[in-house]
């Protein structure tokens, strides 16, 4: 199927940021850790990679790190300026952050590259959060952390938030660029407000 969106240079940068903010925060885990370079790059390059990579197989897209060689030394660069900097820097809320940024621009840079590989909308839009959230669900699964999926705080719901909106924007005719925007900046106040404020979802009581 011809595809119906173009990506524009705007949602390519939003993907290299994406994936530096991701690889930070998987070497930011190894770092609290106290575990080796090699481990850092790992936790880097997995973190990163993760969600794009499961999303391009499901597209039939090549997968987009193994073409290139960007993607891969900007994970390099990511677990370096970790393991070199003083820990302080990281310390904190340094990975909600971070996770915060790759969330928004994952989940919006994922839902328009769907589209433009001819995907249905809501497909589409699933594949947005998918890109934005597997990544960082693989990291916490090999660091033996708790996943943010298994807290109430909202998450997932700022990366659907995004891709949703990405997706809607497209669809009603707005150009890549504002649409980018627009959507990237919902997902990551909304989510910046959740780590402010704590705002999370009702849980079962049973």
């Amino acid at each position: 199927m011809a595809a119906p969106f173009n990506i524009v240079p705007l949602l390519e940068w939003m993907d290299l940021v994406g994936l530096a903010v991701f690889a930070l925060s998987g070497a930011v885990v190894a770092a609290a850790k106290r575990q080796t370079l090699v481990t850092f790059i790992f936790f880097a390059v997995v973190t990163a990679v993760g969600g794009g990579t499961a999303r391009d197989l499901l597209i039939g897209a090549p997968v987009f790190w193994v073409f290139e060689n960007a993607p891969i030394l900007i994970c390099l660069g990511a677990a370096l300026a970790v393991w070199l900097t003083p820990a302080r820097l990281w310390s904190g809320g340094a990975l909600l952050w971070l996770d915060a940024a790759g969330l928004a621009a994952y989940a919006t840079f994922g839902a328009a590259k769907a589209l433009a590989f001819g995907v249905a909308p809501i497909p589409a839009f699933a594949l947005g959060v998918l890109t934005s959230c597997l990544g960082g669900i693989i990291r916490d699964v090999l660091a033996g952390e708790p996943s943010i999926l298994m807290r109430p705080e909202l998450y997932v719901t700022a990366a659907a938030l995004a891709s949703a909106l990405m997706v809607g924007l497209l669809l009603a005719g707005v150009p890549g660029l504002p649409a980018a925007i627009v959507a990237a900046s919902a997902g990551f106040l909304l989510r910046g407000a959740a780590i402010r404020k704590g705002w999370g979802l009702p849980i079962y009581r049973g």
